[in-house]
């Protein structure tokens, strides 16, 4: 860790930028099992609130782990440190009076209270909301669009998040939607209420 380093603040407070962007920044984090829906509710909301004229960007597996992860694997060690930068990340868009959405499994509760922690903890505090985005082991193993529970079952994909290695389910999170029970729509529409109720978009 580098210790010859001196923070600069900027000369824009967090308010001026909220009042001259219209918008307050906050983190929409949604963790599940893959192929819960994270991403596809991830895209659809991001289209929704910009259709609204609201500043939202999506971060997930593709436009991450094809560059800034692009040197991580999917050990334990290597989950954590993906999910500590990804934490970084968006509270950086946060900071800029955007609406991140992050979409990632995101298996372990401590990782997660570390991003909510990273957002809590700043100077103004930033909205971190967590989307338990829950379907069950046998749907999600019935939808398995790319095939990975087929091949992590047969023992071709070691590590696997709900098969050979733990997913730990939000205890608390701020919104939970049962995706084997609500459809894209309807998700969005969940999520969307939630920030209109507290003052983040307006209504």
């Amino acid at each position: 860790m580098a210790t010859n380093i001196t923070f600069h603040p900027g000369s824009v407070t967090q308010d001026e930028r909220d009042q001259l962007l219209n918008q307050k920044g906050a983190t929409i984090w949604l963790t599940g099992l893959s192929a819960s829906g994270k991403s596809t509710i991830a895209t659809a909301l991001e289209q929704h609130l910009l259709h609204k004229k609201l500043h939202a960007y999506r971060l997930d597996g593709d436009n991450i782990r094809f560059g800034l992860n692009k040197d991580l694997g999917f050990d334990q060690a290597s989950r954590v440190e993906n999910i500590r930068r990804i934490g970084e990340v968006s509270l950086l868009f946060s900071l800029s009076s955007t609406i991140a959405i992050t979409a990632f499994i995101s298996p372990y509760i401590s990782d997660r209270e570390l991003a909510r922690t990273l957002h809590e903890n700043h100077s103004p505090a930033i909205p971190f909301i967590e989307v338990y985005v829950d379907a069950p082991l046998d749907v999600v193993e019935q939808r398995d669009p790319k095939g990975l529970y087929k091949k992590a079952r047969a023992g071709e994909i070691k590590d696997f998040t709900g098969i050979s290695a733990p997913y730990e389910a939000p205890a608390k999170p701020e919104i939970h939607i049962r995706t084997d029970q609500v459809d894209v729509a309807g998700a969005v529409e969940i999520i969307v209420q939630y920030l209109e109720e507290k003052g983040l978009i307006p209504a």
